[in-house]
């Protein structure tokens, strides 16, 4: 059964008299478990279909289902809800608070799901797993790029998500701190069966998806399975 699933899914938008179709009629299911990869120019609607996902925006018509509920019959509070409880974002830019160390910036959801007291032991864990535990006490101004979007990969997976939503995450970094952050990421997916929809321009990060959708013009160009998505050791 489709973790995620988009139905005729648009978000238009008006400029004067001029309709902007940012995303256009997209239909297609995400399978739980699968690492897709998103794709296409600036201007395709790889943004507004992450932001529709992640529930951040209301599209203008069709319908979003995650985890089978409508996402459409949801109040604002409920979108709330589920975007505390379901849905993990990372973004390019980390958005970590400098006032906190790196345990309490991976615990900050745990706030808005009210779930703080029984998340600290997975906060402790999942720095652990993305190998800063060393850093546990640092703030971010001591981080490197590459440690700094580790923590907000573990501060994205703390309340248990079913779908984690990453908006170009190895934009910042160098090349090869990206394809560490990328086989992190394959680890987590494997062994945690998340579901993760990765934003990128990189091909060599795109081409290391299990699924690779293209957009363009806000429309699906294609939609293809182009590697094997298999953990690393």
């Amino acid at each position: 059964m489709a973790n995620v699933r988009l139905v005729d899914l648009t978000k238009h938008y008006k400029r004067g008299s001029e309709v902007i179709k940012a995303l256009d009629g997209v239909t297609l299911d995400i399978d739980k478990g699968e690492f897709v990869a998103v794709v296409g120019r600036s201007g395709s609607g790889k943004t507004t279909m992450l932001d529709l996902l992640g529930l951040l925006l209301k599209p203008t018509s069709g319908s979003l289902f995650i985890d089978d509920i409508d996402t459409a019959q949801l109040g604002d509070r409920q979108r709330a809800q589920m975007r505390a409880h379901r849905v993990g974002f990372v973004f390019q830019e980390y958005n970590l608070l400098s006032g906190l160390n790196v345990l309490e910036n991976v615990m900050l959801p745990l706030r808005y799901a009210k779930n703080g007291k029984e998340g600290r032991g997975r906060a402790i864990e999942l720095i652990d797993r993305v190998g800063l535990s060393d850093r546990i006490k640092h703030r971010p101004t001591e981080l490197s790029g590459g440690q700094m979007q580790r923590v907000a990969i573990a501060r994205s997976m703390v309340n248990a998500p079913s779908l984690i939503l990453l908006d170009e995450p190895t934009g910042a970094v160098d090349t090869e701190t990206a394809q560490q952050l990328v086989d992190l990421l394959k680890r987590l997916n494997h062994e945690d069966q998340v579901t993760i929809v990765l934003v990128t321009h990189d091909t060599d990060i795109s081409g290391q998806a299990r699924r690779q959708i293209r957009l363009k013009d806000g429309r699906v160009l294609t939609d293809e399975r182009v590697g094997e998505g298999i953990p690393v050791a």
